[in-house]
């Protein structure tokens, strides 16, 4: 079992650089945490942030620069020797084994787990630092019984098992609903008190005003602008992000004033979940022409397997999907977009994009092979590096570079380029799920006006998203779900916040 091992006074990096494929991501950086904080990290999407993270967790070494803890220098070859100094991350995308419990998970990998003596022990300890720190996550369950939030909570425990005294947290609240944010942040200010330093790495602005001690900005890969995060404005903030952009709250269209014909209906739709049991029961809704449809809910009331059975993704017990007067209800995700769907999903790397592929090989994935990018069955590189080219300018994907994996880039950037290879198909409907989940504000706000361009241009949009005011800014028509159902329906004039947030929590469903 890890040791909780002794307090850190301060972590110092300084003239940290790190390139791949010849270009830098992150050059002559300096940054430091001390016990006791919560050092906010800001920036763009690709401005650097997770980069120097994955340094700091001994995923990547360092080119040039020198990383000090407590005055000594250190050098972080690996995850373990990150571990070993004190240092522990929770990304993003969770690595959790689902079939696992939550305290098999935390001890994976250990050599002090091993035997039956040290499991329960282990066991027992798991135990302990939930209680301490109030993550209520009981150390038998499986993961895959568990919440989005309580698979973070599960991370978290993890680290600090491992003796983390200083914690990444990669956009920890990109994947919670707001009342799971507040209490992730109860969480994080508790281990502070108790010692702890905290890196907090977020797209939101107003996060970091929130919730953090000093915030530092990176930009293009560079520092630029550092200090205490109550002496600083949002409007100093945002030109520290941005540099001479200035990006504001983007105006929102009133849309067509006739929608026309629904070109995608959806009738009586029941759909299992992943436990077997019924997560979707009886839905029925249609989105028209020049018009966008949003479904909000809290995380976990269905709406990941609606979105995922329209898509074709997940099979359907009962009902019946339509695409512009087509069934395709016993159709896979390909007939489906040859039916007129353009599909951005939830989960960007594993069912949006293929990971191990490059960019270019991702961006031609629905007519590789098709005219102009194969001929007779043998793929034309040139013509889908000029695609590839192309859809990268238009869409403003930053960090590429030739032969890299696309999972190097940043969330902002892959959902670019989702977006980038569905928008350019053949479409009539869009069905676009968690769209700015994770993106910053320039990034988030030039999605949002792609979806209004999508409704403007005589489309259909249908928009899941966990943020009500996301959906409640783009949507023409809003939707409610709550276990499983649909419980409301309102018009753009007649939105009832109050009403929304009442039957986002069930207290009006019934």
């Amino acid at each position: 079992m890890a040791d909780a091992g002794s307090p850190f006074s301060s972590l110092t990096v300084r003239g940290l650089t790190k390139s791949f494929y010849g270009v830098p991501a992150v050059e002559a950086i300096d940054f430091d945490v001390v016990s006791g904080e919560i050092h906010g990290l800001l920036g763009e999407n690709g401005a650097g942030k997770s980069t120097l993270c994955s340094v700091l967790a001994g995923l990547y070494r360092p080119d040039a620069g020198e990383i000090t803890i407590d005055g000594e220098v250190v050098h972080l070859r690996s995850p373990h020797d990150a571990a070993a100094h004190g240092i522990g991350m929770v990304y993003q995308h969770f690595r959790l084994v689902d079939s696992f419990t939550v305290a098999e998970n935390i001890v994976l990998g250990l050599a002090t787990s091993r035997g039956r003596a040290a499991r329960r022990r282990a066991h027992q300890r798991v135990g302990e630092l939930v209680e301490e720190y109030g993550l209520d996550i009981h150390p038998s369950a499986y993961v895959w019984q568990l919440s989005v939030g309580e698979q973070q909570r599960v991370e978290i425990v993890k680290q600090l098992f491992r003796g983390a005294r200083i914690l990444i947290l990669d956009e920890p609240t990109a994947v919670l609903a707001p009342h799971e944010s507040e209490r992730l942040f109860s969480t994080i200010r508790h281990m502070v008190g108790a010692g702890h330093g905290v890196v907090l790495v977020s797209h939101k602005m107003q996060e970091i005003l929130d919730h953090t001690d000093r915030v530092t900005v990176l930009r293009a890969g560079r520092n630029v602008g550092h200090g205490a995060t109550a002496e600083l404005s949002r409007d100093a903030l945002n030109r520290m992000v941005f540099g001479e952009r200035q990006v504001g709250v983007a105006h929102v269209t009133s849309g067509a004033s006739e929608p026309g014909e629904v070109v995608l209906d959806v009738a009586g739709l029941s759909v299992d979940g992943d436990r077997g049991l019924v997560a979707v029961d009886d839905v029925s809704l249609h989105v028209r022409r020049g018009e966008i449809v949003g479904v909000a809910g809290v995380a976990g009331n269905g709406q990941r397997e609606l979105q995922e059975a329209i898509g074709g993704l997940r099979s359907a017990t009962a009902g019946r999907v339509s695409i512009c007067a087509a069934d395709c209800t016993r159709r896979d995700a390909r007939a489906r977009s040859d039916a007129g769907l353009a599909y951005v999903p939830e989960d960007r790397l594993g069912a949006g994009l293929a990971p191990g592929l490059t960019l270019e090989d991702n961006l031609v994935l629905k007519d590789f092979d098709r005219p102009p990018h194969s001929r007779r069955g043998v793929l034309a590189p040139r013509a889908i590096r000029a695609t590839a080219e192309r859809l990268t300018h238009d869409f403003d994907v930053r960090g590429n570079r030739p032969g890299m994996p696309v999972s190097f880039l940043s969330g902002g950037n892959l959902q670019k380029s989702i977006l980038a290879r569905e928008l350019t198909q053949p479409h009539d409907v869009l069905l676009a799920a968690a769209l700015t989940r994770g993106l910053d504000l320039g990034a988030a706000e030039a999605v949002r006006a792609l979806v209004r361009g999508e409704r403007d241009s005589g489309r259909g949009v249908l928009l899941f998203s966990e943020d009500l005011s996301e959906v409640l800014d783009l949507s023409d028509v809003v939707l409610v779900m709550y276990q499983g159902r649909i419980v409301g329906r309102f018009e753009r004039d007649e939105v009832d916040v109050d009403a929304v947030g009442l039957l986002m929590t069930g207290a009006s469903a019934a």
